[in-house]
């Protein structure tokens, strides 16, 4: 296994400090697979996994994650919103009383100017502080929000378009930087970029583009619970999951991010014990089902879901993974019960594909958006084989990640996706919000939210909207699992496997709580 130069230097350079200072100091040195550091000005970029890396580490929501469980799911918790409620009489407003006492890193104070400032800067184009590219990231995540005003010096207003009972959920990837800072840097997000400042546990002490980031202790965090264990994380970019399991190996890292599978085996021999946990994330092949795309027969879509092994794609990621039987797992609340069973059936897939008039050598042919290399990419090759089985032939248009998730958050209406008829953007599934409104209900087709395939059923916009009105948590678990079932009975996406989310750390970590979520807190990390 041949370890590349650039993840071999990263590692090894991670930190330009002075040897005295290594030893005085526990740092982190993390392998994340990406081939760019997320944008570090307060909405990171490149996916929902970013959050950990420069969100949630520079940065707090107004509602958090709980983090620091792994036996259960996490709730949400106080962030720098101590409390919320809706009107009693109007549900469309929502109101949260603000905490006091924090200090952005530059030591400017955090107060609801600041939140207003925040929303400004991603909603109001003509504000001076409007940034498109944090715009791009956040602004499809709150699409209930149609207002929001200052109530108080510590408190604020938000107003919903319509009643919407899972509005929080919406404001847990909200982030919020300091205007001071800005303003220091000549109102400049570049530069800021450079020297970011929000109220996080972390601050940014340097950034190489496309090779690191270096993260340090905020000793003035408001936080106990989250104040670092560490001294310093440096963050190093290693895209290729052999490079990392390697550069973990010879003692470059001493942790990663998805661990190469051919290789978990080995890292276990070496001492580094794989961390890994339930996580509402799936692989997913998301079809059009705009007129001409060959998708909108459902029977093609059901037979792609039956033509997929998905037990041998876990063996083939080593068991790092587990197979999807819908958006969610079996075990949630909001799985319900859907007629249609997916499972490994390669003739009833035939079957169908028959009925809907295709055969061997006729078979329905697709193209699909897919992240460039990876395991990723090795995963979709293999499915690729199993459909050719039930006269599915597919090819694939790979790109860069956050090309994908443009086309992703575009829809399938959109130019960039003219010459696809699916995308495989993994996501999160996390809560209701997330795992069924977002994909399932009408009005979120993109670019709104990421309904991609601009998916409509009557039947589960009605069940939207009164999920929407409804303010009970078991109620809310008892529609969402009939809107899923429903999806599910649609065949609206194929879906492959959830995410395990694998993680391995060397023997100098001694402490790493992994939640059951995509989000992670590394100010958790021990060593």
């Amino acid at each position: 296994m041949k370890l590349s130069r650039r993840t071999l230097l990263a590692g090894t350079t991670a930190l330009s400090l002075p040897r005295t200072a290594w030893a005085q100091e526990k740092t982190v040195r993390y392998g994340i697979p990406m081939t760019d550091i997320p944008l570090t000005t307060g909405q990171p970029d490149r996916g929902a996994n970013a959050y950990q890396y420069t969100g949630l580490t520079i940065y707090d929501p107004l509602i958090a994650w709980e983090l620091d469980v792994s036996d259960r799911p996490g709730k949400m918790i106080p962030g720098l919103a101590t409390e919320w409620k809706v009107g009693e009489t109007d549900k469309t407003l929502w109101t949260f009383k603000l905490r006091d006492g924090v200090k952005f890193h530059d030591g400017s104070a955090f107060d609801a100017d600041a939140v207003i400032w925040n929303f400004e800067k991603i909603f109001n184009k003509d504000a001076a502080q409007f940034d498109q590219r944090q715009a791009a990231q956040v602004r499809p995540r709150l699409p209930s929000m149609v207002s929001y005003r200052k109530t108080g010096p510590m408190e604020i207003e938000i107003k919903t378009k319509s009643v919407d009972s899972l509005f929080p959920y919406q404001l847990l990837w909200f982030l919020v930087s300091s205007p001071a800072q800005w303003e220091k840097v000549g109102r400049d997000w570049g530069k800021f970029a450079l020297a970011p400042s929000g109220t996080g546990p972390f601050k940014l002490a340097r950034l190489v583009p496309r090779e690191r980031a270096e993260l340090v202790k905020n000793e003035d965090h408001w936080n106990p619970k989250r104040m670092p264990r560490v001294d310093r994380i440096a963050l190093i970019c290693a895209p290729e999951d052999s490079g990392r399991s390697a550069a973990l190996l010879s003692g470059a890292f001493d942790m990663i991010d998805a661990p190469g599978p051919d290789m978990v085996d080995r890292l276990k021999q070496s001492g580094a014990r794989i961390s890994s946990n339930i996580t509402p994330h799936v692989f997913n092949y998301h079809p059009s089902l705009l007129e001409g795309s060959p998708w909108t027969d459902i029977r093609v879509r059901k037979a792609a879901n039956l033509a997929v092994d998905r037990d041998a794609i876990v063996k083939l990621l080593n068991g790092m993974v587990q197979p999807a039987y819908g958006e969610v797992d079996r075990t949630s609340p909001w799985f319900g019960k859907p007629a249609f069973e997916i499972k490994y059936s390669p003739d009833a897939a035939r079957k169908l594909m028959a009925e809907a008039g295709y055969s061997k050598a006729n078979p329905m042919k697709a193209r699909i958006s897919i992240q460039a290399g990876g395991t990723n990419q090795m995963v979709n090759e293999a499915i690729q084989e199993m459909m050719k089985e039930s006269f599915i032939a597919i090819d694939f248009k790979p790109v860069e990640l956050e090309a994908l998730m443009t086309g992703w958050r575009g829809g399938a209406k959109a130019d960039m996706n003219k010459d696809v008829t699916a995308t495989n953007v993994t996501h999160v599934t996390s809560d209701p919000f997330y795992a069924v409104n977002r994909f399932f209900a009408s009005d979120q087709v993109a670019p709104v939210g990421v309904n991609w395939s601009n998916y409509k059923n009557a039947d589960v916009d009605r069940l939207v909207a009164e999920l929407q009105n409804t303010f009970d948590p078991a109620k809310q678990d008892a529609l969402a699992a009939q809107i899923h079932a429903k999806a599910v009975d649609d065949a609206v996406m194929i879906w492959i496997y959830h995410d395990r989310t694998p993680r391995a750390l060397s023997s100098r970590i001694k402490a790493y709580t992994q939640a059951q979520s995509w989000f992670q807190d590394l100010a958790l990390v021990e060593m």
